[in-house]
Parts: structure tokens; C-alpha cells; sequence
């Protein structure tokens, strides 16, 4: 395996998914060489097409992941279980030991720099979401399946920091671009179908991060970023949920509606939805979870001064250009 010119080599995990498919080509814009791992043979296409090296395994590829982490200065770990229901051993497996093995391997190999791809919803479990910083402390009793196991994770990514292995964490809030066929492809199907429905009418703010402007953070943290800190990533001030999700939305030819239920009957049902699922084992996804709820049922806005204070974040793609990527 040879690096370019410029003598970079980065390994990613979750090259594949939505984050991946835009980190890969922004790597390599910036002069990067990337390997990627991919565990199926539809992953290992889809990271060459973005311009990777496909490296084939997956998060328990422990021996695969070190040998490929070879000459890398900096990995990118964004691979999880992004969902809000699911067996607690998948999630324990993917976000707990997955991330366990990625920085086992990364210290094998003698990568000198880590960035995890955190999330805000480490803080579901402690007071509301509203304009939290990384002062706030991981709550005492999280909740929720991903909120746990990635709060797990990101204490271990925190604790691995050593002098000659700098791990970062980065926290965006609401990834959105083009491309994304989870968060907005859930939405459009639902509002097609005309089962679309606000909580308290959508009347509140939530923080934003397009893709891109993930990206951009990512590699800030690879370069700047303090050994153990964590920084949040957003596009700038929040927005009023309604207005943004209906935007988004109309790019795709769709019209939410005006329908709404209030959050304690939005949150009893999912209560009793998840009770049922639970008892009958049903594998499925419940209509609507608590854990979504608490993350787009509500305000959710986080501070993102500290990333533009220590790292000299600045978000590349406002939500203005970020729609109109989405109506191209």
C-alpha cells in the first residue's frame, strides 16, 4: 500500500454509510490517501467508488484493522449503531466493543491520532438538551440503547488519550445532507403516506450539522484538537424544528402537513408500543421510540463555541446551500 505525495494516510470506519460516503472524497480532496473498512461486498464497492481502499472486515476485525492501520497518522471512527431500537447486544457489540477494538488495533499500529464520531445524545437521561456545552456531564443514568452504549464508547476514547496517542471526540448534532437515506428517507416515507405528525406542533429549536460541515470538524479535531476534549459541531445558531424540517422536506416534492399530537401522548404511546415489542419480542422498530422523541420530539441545541475557540471550526455549508444540494 503506498501513500500519495503528501505522504497522509487515513483508515476510516463506517466509510459505507452516509458520513463516510462524504468523508472519504473531502480526505482525499485534502491530499489524503484513506483506507476504509468494509464488511460486506456491496461496502467494499461502494468506499472504492468514494475513492477509498476497501479494507474487508468489519469492527470485530481486529487483525485486519491493525494491519491496515499501518503508516496511518489519524483514524476517523465513525462506524455505530446510529438507531433508536434494536437488540442490547448489537448495540453493546458495535458501540461498546467495536469501538474497543478500533482503538486497541489504532495503538497496535502506532496511529498517532484518533477522532470518534460522538453524539449529543450522550446527554439523554440528564436535564434537557438546551444550549449544552462539554461542560456538561455525562448523566448518571443515560437512556436509552444508543445513548448508553455511545456514551460507553466515548468514555473509553477519552481514557485511551496518552502522550503519544491523541483521541479525540467530536459530537455533531442532526447530521443532514444529501445522501441520507436514514433521518430524512424515514421522514419522507412517513409524510407520503400521510402518517406524518409533529410533536407540540414542531414549535421549538434544534442544532443542526450539515455533512460537510461534519467533515470539516473531523479533520480540525485530527489536527488541532486537544488529547482527551470533546467538542460539539453544529452549523451555526439553532433553528426552529418546524420551518427546517419542512425545508427539507419540499426538496424531496413533500409536504408534511399540519398534524400534531402533544409530547406526553407522543411519549405514552411509544411507552406502551415498546412495552408490547418487548413482550412479544417482536424484532421490528416500533413506530415511534422515547429515545426519538427525546432527540427531534423536543428542543434539543448545543454550544459549539469551543470547537470554533480551539480548533478554528467554521461550518463550510450553510443550511441555505445545504437545501438547495438537497433539491439538486
Amino acid at each position: 500500500m503506498q501513500t500519495n505525495k503528501s505522504g497522509q494516510l487515513a483508515f476510516v470506519t463506517g466509510g459505507s454509510g452516509f458520513l463516510g460516503r462524504r468523508l472519504i472524497p473531502y480526505l482525499r480532496e485534502r491530499g489524503f490517501t484513506v483506507r476504509a473498512l468494509a464488511r460486506s461486498a456491496s461496502a467494499q464497492q461502494t468506499v472504492r467508488q468514494a475513492g477509498a481502499e476497501a479494507v474487508p472486515g468489519d469492527l470485530s476485525s481486529a487483525e485486519a484493522m491493525r494491519s491496515a492501520m499501518q503508516g496511518c497518522s489519524v483514524v476517523f471512527h465513525s462506524a455505530a449503531k446510529a438507531e433508536d431500537w434494536g437488540d442490547p447486544r448489537e448495540f453493546h457489540e458495535a458501540n461498546v466493543v467495536g469501538t474497543e477494538n478500533v482503538l486497541a488495533a489504532a495503538r497496535k499500529a502506532g496511529v498517532s491520532r484518533l477522532v470518534h464520531v460522538g453524539t449529543e445524545a450522550v446527554l439523554v437521561g440528564g436535564p434537557r438538551i438546551i444550549m449544552a456545552d462539554e461542560s456538561w456531564p455525562l448523566p448518571a443514568h443515560p437512556f436509552g440503547l444508543y445513548p448508553i452504549t455511545k456514551g460507553l464508547a466515548e468514555n473509553l476514547v477519552r481514557a485511551a488519550n496518552r502522550p503519544e496517542f491523541t483521541t479525540v471526540v467530536v459530537r455533531p448534532r442532526f447530521i443532514w445532507g444529501k445522501g441520507d437515506t436514514t433521518v430524512l428517507g424515514r421522514m419522507v416515507e412517513l409524510a407520503r403516506k400521510g402518517e406524518y405528525a409533529w410533536i407540540e406542533g414542531g414549535d421549538y429549536r434544534t442544532s443542526t450539522c450539515h455533512v460537510l460541515n461534519v467533515c470539516e470538524g473531523m479533520l480540525l479535531a485530527a489536527e488541532r484538537g486537544r488529547g482527551g476534549g470533546v467538542y460539539f459541531l453544529t452549523d451555526g445558531e439553532p433553528v426552529h424544528f418546524r420551518t427546517f424540517i419542512t425545508a427539507m422536506l419540499k426538496t424531496q416534492g413533500v409536504d408534511p402537513g399540519s398534524r400534531s399530537v402533544p409530547l406526553w401522548l407522543a411519549m405514552a404511546v411509544a411507552a406502551a408500543t415498546e412495552a408490547s415489542s418487548q413482550y412479544l419480542g417482536v424484532p421490528s422498530r416500533p413506530p415511534i421510540t422515547r429515545t426519538a422523541i427525546k432527540l427531534i420530539g423536543q428542543e434539543v441545541t448545543v454550544d459549539d463555541r469551543k470547537a470554533r475557540r480551539e480548533l478554528g471550526y467554521q461550518a463550510l455549508v450553510s443550511q441555505a446551500a445545504g437545501l438547495a444540494e438537497l433539491s439538486s
